[in-house]
């Protein structure tokens, strides 16, 4: 039998495995071209235009490759261009932020500790918070801060840690980080779309038009492809924070978030510096061991993940879970398999925060995750780990039917 929640949670399932694929193709091209701009050497043989080249190999051939600043006499009829691999990187991410926390504000996105929203209300700052934060940004880099790149990269660090204090003072922990994310990543993305790719078009069109391209669409592409640069690695890092709640469930996340971005920045001078041949800076990995040490202190400062979670009142989806008949037996099956790890204070040994910041002590928590339980420890033997609280088959059915009665099959 395939109920509503089966096909939800593959969906986001097959999303995510989009969403990663082409991440992978993005950032992995753009890895290359960095380090292939930063490589090129002179010749006395290049062409009339071209800045320099690169002889590499790869899978048993050779690579010969040369690039031109502005573009080449005679436009070659196959031009490859690179920009699919971002837009279906945003588009794949934006539909998994929908899935998992526009159809889950209630449980994932929504802290009304912080702030008691609507769940339309939630998904307006969501969405509008990442528009805004491209004009913003889109606006700086089109002022007099563009010809002073190091200027504007400070400007630029100071309003992400500006938005990282302020997801967090809207949204759960774990939402405020992945938005931070998505909010980093739609730069990069319209920085690709409306920025990168036009200017490239631009010069294509003189071209052809038989004019001399200006040189200036270049040197501005090549500003907004070096943010890029320095932003990818703090967005996988804040892409993948969802999956442990000692950088989320900090009181200080939002500082632990700014200081990933200082450790982008150290990591990819390393490279750039490497690719460029101008030696092995070394010290970027200490400063980057020191920053990671610190952030693990701020992840053990302040209140515990007890203090974060969310006790939202009850709903009328959370009633009808509490209200099953065998709901205080599956109640007293979660205290016992579940609890010692899913806890304000873990009792199971090496297990110091919740999993994933799930807490499973009242009835309403229970009755709250009962899709995640029954994902996740009724139809599949994910939970517990290896079976360490011998959870055995009756039980399982048991979750199963609590489940599946309550809910109507629901997808929420």
């Amino acid at each position: 039998m395939t109920d509503l929640a089966i096909i939800w949670d593959w969906l986001a399932f097959a999303v995510r495995w989009l969403h990663v694929i082409t991440a992978m193709a993005w950032i992995g091209s753009s890895f290359y071209f960095i380090a292939l701009d930063l490589g090129l050497r002179k010749a006395p043989d290049m062409p009339q235009g071209a800045h320099g080249e690169e002889w590499q190999v790869h899978g048993g051939g050779f690579y010969h490759i040369q690039k031109y600043l502005v573009a080449p006499e005679r436009l070659p009829e196959h031009l490859i261009w690179f920009k699919w691999e971002s837009y279906s990187t945003w588009l794949s991410g934006a539909a998994l932020l929908m899935i998992l926390y526009w159809s889950g504000a209630e449980l994932y996105l929504i802290d009304p500790a912080k702030m008691d929203l609507e769940v339309w209300q939630a998904v307006l700052i969501s969405g509008g918070s990442l528009a805004v934060g491209w004009v913003i940004y889109d606006g700086l880099c089109k002022s007099r801060l563009g010809d002073h790149p190091t200027g504007l990269m400070l400007l630029l660090f100071v309003m992400l840690v500006a938005m990282a204090w302020g997801y967090d003072q809207v949204f759960t922990g774990r939402a405020a980080l992945l938005h931070l994310g998505a909010f980093t990543a739609t730069i990069m993305s319209a920085n690709v779309f409306m920025i990168i790719i036009p200017n490239q078009k631009i010069v294509v069109r003189d071209l052809r038009a038989e004019r001399v391209p200006d040189a200036k669409y270049g040197r501005i592409a090549k500003l907004r492809s070096t943010h890029n640069n320095y932003l990818t690695l703090p967005v996988i890092f804040l892409m993948l924070s969802n999956h442990y709640p000692l950088s989320f469930a900090s009181e200080y996340n939002w500082v632990i978030a700014s200081l990933v971005f200082l450790m982008g920045v150290t990591i990819r001078h390393y490279f750039n510096s490497k690719h460029a041949g101008k030696g092995h800076p070394h010290w970027t990995w200490a400063i980057t061991a020191v920053i990671f040490i610190v952030i693990m202190w701020f992840s053990s400062l302040g209140t515990t993940l007890a203090d974060h979670q969310i006790r939202a009142p009850e709903s009328t989806e959370t009633s009808r879970f509490l209200a099953h008949p065998e709901f205080a037996e599956v109640s007293q099956l979660v205290q016992l398999r579940c609890a010692a790890c899913h806890a304000s204070e873990p009792a199971w040994q090496g297990v110091n925060i919740a999993p994933k910041g799930v807490i499973l002590e009242t009835p309403t928590d229970i009755a709250r995750y009962a899709r995640e339980i029954y994902l996740q420890a009724g139809l599949s033997k994910a939970m517990p780990p290896a079976n360490l609280s011998d959870i055995n088959p009756r039980e399982r059915q048991q979750i199963i039917r609590w489940y599946r009665e309550s809910s109507a099959h629901s997808i929420f």
